[in-house]
């Protein structure tokens, strides 16, 4: 039996599926440049901090470009991304979340969000989920972006949480990197294929339970 203690969960992908605001936004940017841009690359966005991002995408069209014109890339794609996601409700929370939080709120266990996007508390409240949380620590609080552990340090931290005792759950490569390099359990939620360094991989949170954590 494990001694987990803390759930710490990525926001993007495991609590709200913000992928197709995050597409729109950056087809919007390549669209702009001429830098053909497809879903699959999206995919390889996950996690990626926004300055990264926008790299990445100029590397596909062989585009280079001084870091000034990059920021301001940057600042409109998050305009655009902010527009869509200002529009969410509680309806667009994933299934099986909520749930899965009323088992931890029963069962007293702290949880945390640890997310790179600096739009967290924006979603959280479009959601209505701020205040189910312990605590939040997202892009406005920590300056290295995954695989760096330090969002997940935080939250543990905050949680008053040993990294041991901690298990995060991610969606994404970068984020599972990170659990483990923090020394954490991970859950990855999605593909095997692609999340086989986590410890356990679910293909959606309504397949998440209590136990299947404590058996870690």
């Amino acid at each position: 039996m494990s001694s987990i203690k803390a759930c710490i969960f990525d926001l993007d992908g495991v609590i709200v599926d913000t992928v197709p605001a995050h597409y729109i936004a950056w087809k919007t940017i390549a669209n702009e440049l001429g830098i053909p841009f497809d879903k699959t690359q999206n995919e390889q966005l996950k996690g990626v901090s926004r300055i990264k991002s926008m790299k990445k995408i100029l590397a596909l069209g062989n585009v280079e470009m001084p870091e000034e014109e990059i920021k301001a890339l940057t600042k409109k794609k998050n305009k655009i991304y902010v527009e869509i996601i200002s529009k969410m409700t509680p309806a667009d929370i994933l299934p099986g979340v909520e749930d899965f939080l009323l088992t931890l709120e029963a069962n007293n266990i702290p949880k945390a969000i640890g997310s790179a996007s600096r739009n967290t508390p924006t979603i959280l409240k479009c959601v209505g989920l701020t205040n189910r949380f312990d605590a939040i620590v997202d892009g406005n609080v920590v300056s290295n972006s995954k695989p760096d552990p330090e969002v997940f340090l935080k939250g543990a931290e905050l949680l008053g949480a040993s990294p041991a005792d901690c298990v995060v759950l991610e969606d994404a490569i970068s984020g599972v990197k990170a659990a483990k390099a923090g020394g954490m359990k991970c859950i990855g939620v999605g593909k095997p294929e692609i999340l086989k360094q986590a410890d356990l991989v679910i293909p959606d949170m309504t397949q998440l339970t209590l136990e299947k954590i404590q058996n870690l």
